[in-house]
């Protein structure tokens, strides 16, 4: 069996064990085989999966966002790293507050234009400046900006290969942010974006509670329960094995 393989069999083994069916969504099986081909619900009498997944650890009631980074993202560190460099570098809390979030659809959503969807995650509960800054993010960190020392990331070479040319829309994107009054908010998030942080240096969460205290407007509903427009994101990244 390959790694995949055996990584799938122990996680039907597990799947096995609950009350409950569990089923992937096709855009988490798409690669590993044909979205066109029908997902059969095993017929043993079981139910399917429709809230909470017992294999993941326990939300309260009303999660904030630090119950998501606890609980529900993944590796945090990069995150938090580049928030601190911010503050080392005398950044203002927007800044920190956008280097803080910027990958949190990495972390807990999708990786693909995960600019985009961490913007749209954070919109309703952050200044406006802070959610345009992570959406165009997605475009500046492709292109250069000696005048800050932002050169383009030498990980990016090895990751796309050096003839990659980015996808038109980017280079849309990256041409209307240039020139935007925002343009350095943004660019301050690739600035403190660590392409490589160091592995053994541990940043807690705690150091920034101020800076979500004052610019993360945590719904009383709990994310996912306020009927904001991106409350429905959260209630996926909370629920994510959920059947509908």
């Amino acid at each position: 069996m390959t790694t995949l393989e055996k990584a799938e069999a122990a996680e039907h083994a597990l799947s096995e064990e609950l009350d409950r069916i569990v089923l992937k969504s096709v855009i988490y099986t798409s690669g590993e085989r044909d979205p066109r081909q029908p997902l059969i619900r095993p017929d043993n009498g079981k139910l399917v999966m429709m809230g909470p997944d017992p294999r993941l650890p326990k939300m309260p009631d009303r999660p904030t966002l630090t119950d998501f980074f606890r609980l529900r993202f993944g590796p945090t560190q990069h995150m938090m790293q580049s928030a601190r460099l911010a503050q080392k570098h005398g950044a203002g809390e927007k800044v920190v507050m956008a280097c803080l979030v910027h990958d949190i659809a990495i972390a807990g959503f999708i990786r693909g234009d995960h600019g985009y969807w961490a913007a749209q995650l954070v919109e309703p509960y952050v200044d406006e400046e802070v959610s345009w800054a992570i959406r165009y993010h997605q475009a500046l960190r492709f292109f250069a900006d000696e005048s800050v020392g932002y050169a383009y990331p030498a990980m990016y070479v090895k990751l796309f290969g050096a003839d990659y040319k980015v996808d038109p829309y980017i280079e849309r994107d990256y041409r209307y942010a240039r020139d935007h009054k925002w343009y350095m908010t943004s660019r301050m998030i690739c600035v403190n974006d660590l392409y490589s942080f160091d592995a053994t240096l541990r940043v807690e969460l705690e150091e920034f509670t101020d800076v979500i205290g004052r610019n993360f407007r945590q719904p009383k509903e709990g994310l996912g329960f306020d009927a904001s427009p991106s409350a429905h994101m959260w209630r996926t990244m909370n629920w994510p094995s959920k059947y509908l």
